[in-house]
């Protein structure tokens, strides 16, 4: 009888323990942010891509895209932005080496990355790249 009790003492212990840990696990997870970095681009091949680096390669390329206003005289403008492009994944990478063109136009799904190094100066220098996740070809 006395075994019993101590057996059925385990059994309790153990089910507090597993309660005890899946509690901490849902607050946890209830700590944890949803965060979302997306970016959608549609424009055109600035240069053929270039491939650097053998241990971690990487292909980039250049990307514009435009925006179109107009002024109060009536006066249409168009502004020009560039885009650094990454492509890090294996079969993309490849892909885009082999069929991207000058002057193609892509659609480009990826996220947006910030990076700092130092110039040939010394001086912090900011850059901004596109890491391509998915890049759509049009004719």
């Amino acid at each position: 009888m006395f075994r019993t009790v101590i057996l059925q003492v385990r059994n309790q212990v153990a089910r507090l323990n597993n309660v005890r840990h899946f509690a901490e696990e849902i607050n946890e997870a209830a700590t944890i942010e949803k965060c979302v970095n997306n970016v959608t681009l549609l424009g055109r091949v600035g240069a053929d891509p270039q491939k650097r680096g053998s241990e971690h390669p990487v292909v980039l390329f250049s990307l514009a895209t435009h925006t179109n206003y107009k002024y109060e005289s009536g006066e249409f403008m168009q502004r020009t932005d560039w885009h650094k492009i990454c492509v890090f994944k294996p079969n993309l990478r490849e892909i885009a080496y082999k069929y991207l063109k000058k002057g193609q136009r892509i659609m480009i799904n990826g996220r947006i990355s910030y990076s700092e190094f130092k110039d040939a100066e010394g001086r912090n220098v900011l850059a901004t790249s596109i890491i391509a996740d998915d890049i759509i070809f049009f004719q």
